[in-house]
């Protein structure tokens, strides 16, 4: 069942492709490890001297992460995969939770401008995803699926915070009470997600020695005398 209520300013989720990309991330590293108290990141109330703000930042900026645009979840079972977090476009975040039986639930957060919810119309001219089955407004969420995924998404601000998986491996009431729990993290939080210092080194931007210093920044593919 389709419905054709519109929210003014939310994008349509890229079911298939946010699919795509949880399966990516977990084939390339989110592996089985957990946050270090292995259980989905939640509301801190921890005791203690609060983490160095300083160092939270400057552990973003070296994985590459806006701090603000770190976001936790939890659900019952699940636990984040801390190899999965990462930068997603320009200063987007992504993580990725799992539980033991293999079932995984993606959290993307993206700066999308000029968002608009159509769901008569369904994936865009031209993708290869799959046509919506369900689009319907729940509370403040857009929910959206298709015959194999589906997906919980938010505005705030101008970020889109989603929350997806697959049909099969997360039901629908689950996805739910993660799209509801999810927040950005404190500074607690952001202790346990952020890689710790140091670990990042590698993940660092390669310079390129082919770019000119001026022009539009086309690879230099002179060749030279030798041929």
């Amino acid at each position: 069942m389709t419905s054709r209520s519109r929210s003014p300013r939310l994008r349509p989720l890229l079911l298939t492709a946010t699919l795509t990309t949880t399966l990516a991330l977990a084939a390339t590293g989110c592996g089985t490890e957990p946050a270090p108290d292995t259980r989905a990141a939640g509301p801190s109330g921890s005791a203690g001297p609060a983490p160095d703000r300083a160092e939270l930042e400057a552990r973003a900026s070296a994985a590459q992460l806006v701090a603000e645009h770190v976001w936790v979840t939890e659900a019952a079972g699940y636990a984040l995969a801390r190899q999965s977090v990462g930068v997603l476009g320009d200063d987007g975040f992504g993580s990725v939770y799992t539980e033991p039986e293999g079932g995984q639930i993606k959290l993307s957060v993206e700066r999308l401008p000029h968002a608009d919810a159509d769901c008569a119309d369904g994936p865009a001219s031209g993708s290869e995803q799959e046509p919506l089955v369900t689009c319907e407004r729940d509370g403040e969420q857009w929910y959206r699926a298709t015959e194999s995924g589906h997906a919980y998404a938010r505005e705030q601000g101008d970020l889109v915070v989603t929350l997806s998986g697959t049909r099969q491996e997360v039901d629908r009431a689950t996805l739910r009470s993660a799209a509801l729990a999810a927040h950005r993290a404190d500074d607690y939080e952001l202790d346990q997600v952020l890689p710790p210092a140091g670990e990042t080194a590698g993940r660092q931007p390669v310079e390129r020695g082919d770019l000119p210093p001026v022009g539009d920044g086309a690879p230099n593919n002179d060749v030279g005398a030798s041929g």
